[in-house]
């Protein structure tokens, strides 16, 4: 069986996996990144694949697929505009292939791990599928008549920045107000803690360095019950409901996935949307869209960059 290397590029480190054909990992490592100017993230990310490549596991390479926030040109591997990084035509896929004599492929992280999700995951069989991932922020990917949808400058699936209060939401990092990022992904569901804190006085929820605050806390605490996370929940919620009947009414899919680290949540998080999203659906048939959790987790990016690797590119059509 054929074998690629799946990376993952993230804000704080990176993933070089060993991945077979049938969506199967098998040796991973990982490094943490310090320093994210492009010539320090180009060094740890030869270091790690050159480790992944010479893995006993890597063989019969089908070449290199690595998923990088921002907006790239597949064709290049060029990062036309990578915010989390703060690069601008960072040409990442030609220093890849600089180092490596394989085929390398680069996409959009979020592209990568919808075409993963798609391919291995909740998605299987499916021909409208959307994966979301929420975390730090809100990623995600859109397969319309079973194709992942890059769009006309391979922006498409910027799901995260459409705006669902923009009188009197809260600011996201794109500078608009009210994304649907900024409202209902792990940073979201912190902002909202604070926003309703005043009401909640003696609450000690909040007893901790802002930047030591995660989101899971705030959960956990919902989940126990406690009045303010509850609070707080109920507002994170109905953000992230609204979002979801727009995708609904924007692509009208059989499934939409949540994947990231908020939606360990499951069946709580689930409980809390399944209902509001089908109140807000309105010129689609509702219950026409499954809201499941993804299957592959953190995975998701690894494996569908090893799958770009397989396929030549980012396409739901195999080799």
């Amino acid at each position: 069986m054929r074998t690629a290397i799946g990376v993952d590029l993230g804000g704080s480190h990176v993933t070089a996996a060993v991945i077979g054909e049938d969506g199967t990992i098998h040796k991973q490592y990982e490094v943490d990144l310090e320093d994210l100017s492009f010539d320090a993230v180009s060094r740890v990310l030869v270091d790690t694949i050159g480790k992944a490549v010479k893995d006993p596991d890597a063989k019969d390479l089908a070449g290199i697929g690595l998923g990088s926030p921002g907006n790239i040109e597949p064709r290049s591997g060029a990062v036309l505009y990578s915010p989390n990084f703060k690069w601008i035509d960072a040409p990442l896929g030609e220093m890849l292939r600089s180092h490596f004599d394989l085929p390398v492929y680069v996409g959009n992280d979020a592209r990568c791990a919808t075409l993963g999700e798609y391919t291995y995951g909740v998605g299987r069989g499916t021909k409208n599928f959307v994966l979301l991932t929420l975390g730090t922020g809100i990623g995600g990917g859109i397969v319309g008549d079973g194709e992942l949808i890059l769009g006309n400058r391979f922006g498409a699936g910027e799901i995260g920045h459409h705006q669902i209060r923009p009188s009197g939401g809260f600011v996201c990092g794109c500078g608009k107000t009210g994304c649907f990022e900024a409202q209902a992904s792990g940073t979201g569901l912190i902002r909202h803690a604070f926003a309703v804190a005043p009401s909640f006085p003696r609450s000690r929820l909040l007893d901790v360095d802002r930047d030591k605050l995660g989101s899971k806390k705030i959960r956990k605490a919902a989940q126990a019950g406690d009045g303010h996370a509850l609070a707080a929940w109920r507002n994170f919620t109905a953000d992230l409901s609204i979002g979801l009947a727009n995708i609904i009414a924007f692509v009208n899919p059989e499934v939409i996935a949540l994947g990231g680290g908020v939606s360990t949540a499951a069946d709580f998080m689930l409980d809390a949307v399944r209902g509001r999203v089908d109140e807000l659906t309105t010129m689609v048939p509702r219950g026409t869209t499954r809201i499941v959790v993804a299957k592959l987790g953190n995975d998701a990016g690894q494996v569908g960059a090893a799958t770009m690797a397989f396929r030549g590119g980012l396409t739901t059509q195999g080799a």
